[in-house]
């Protein structure tokens, strides 16, 4: 059943003051409305429920790429397809790369958001354990005034997050300090496009004499939000990646994870996936 068109309220604000006076005076009222590729899914389908949005389409200053000699900052409404044409993008955050060219089709890329697919707050997104390996921090918007958080713990439960009633993320801020790192990025679904995760590994190391000096570790699709694997990780910095050392690893981080059964896959299938993923990740960098 197809939604019921004049039931929904569309405003498009001018301006980001204009936007957040709206979400000031009516907490909790209006939805954000970006590139609009997960909402009009659901609106299609008649299953959208909220009514009221906020089209962020005027808001210029909420998009582009701006390159830093220490950190990258992401507009929130940059497209997937900004980020797979910027080179600087592409040569010291590949695993965001990865992430913004398995996600969706053409048409998708070029209408997605960073910003959208983070609040989305989905487990199975894409970009959200690229960002967590990049240690992303998030900038969050209000008539309050801006502040600064980890995104690692922004997410607290399934489609919860750290963010107000009255906010929205407006950048997401990369350090540029991961170009010597090896990293690895792997989407495991149905097809090898178009397709919802059943795992989503990301994942990158700084080896030093042979050894892991440190790492990151991400799954999604195996829990409520996007995980960081620190126990996993704990047990490997310092370590020489020998089999042992790779095998223990994947008990970790199989004390670590508790996958979900759901309509895509299974749990057992996800541990096993999640596993053999972290092993091609670890046997890759030693070599």
């Amino acid at each position: 059943m197809r939604a019921y068109i004049p039931s929904y309220e569309l405003r498009v604000p001018a301006s980001l003051p204009e936007t957040l006076a709206l979400l000031s005076g009516e907490p909790g009222k209006w939805q954000l409305f970006a590139g609009g590729t997960d909402l009009m899914v659901l609106l299609e389908a008649g299953k959208l429920s909220h009514k009221r949005f906020l089209s962020l389409s005027k808001l210029g200053e909420l998009r582009g790429i701006d390159v830093g000699p220490d950190a990258v900052l992401l507009g929130a409404l940059t497209t997937y397809s900004h980020i797979l044409r910027n080179s600087v993008l592409q040569e010291e955050f590949p695993l965001l790369c990865s992430a913004a060219r398995e996600t969706g089709s053409i048409a998708t890329q070029n209408r997605g958001t960073l910003g959208g697919n983070i609040v989305n707050a989905s487990p199975a997104a894409d970009s959200p354990p690229a960002l967590l390996v990049y240690d992303a921090e998030i900038e969050l918007i209000s008539v309050r005034g801006a502040r600064w958080v980890p995104y690692h713990g922004f997410h607290t439960g399934y489609k919860k997050m750290l963010l107000a009633s009255d906010e929205l993320v407006g950048h997401i801020r990369l350090q540029r300090r991961f170009k010597p790192w090896r990293q690895y990025y792997r989407k495991v679904g149905t097809r090898k496009a178009q397709a919802i995760s059943k795992v989503c590994f990301a994942g990158s190391a700084l080896l030093e004499d042979g050894r892991i000096r440190d790492i990151r570790i991400a799954l999604g699709s195996i829990a409520p939000i996007v995980l960081r694997a620190v126990k996993t990780e704990d047990a490997l910095r310092g370590a020489a990646l020998t089999p042992e050392v790779i095998a223990r690893a994947r008990e970790t981080l199989a004390s670590e994870i508790a996958p979900i059964d759901d309509i895509r896959s299974t749990a057992r299938y996800r541990m096993r996936v999640a596993q053999n993923l972290l092993e091609e990740f670890l046997s890759q960098i030693s070599r």
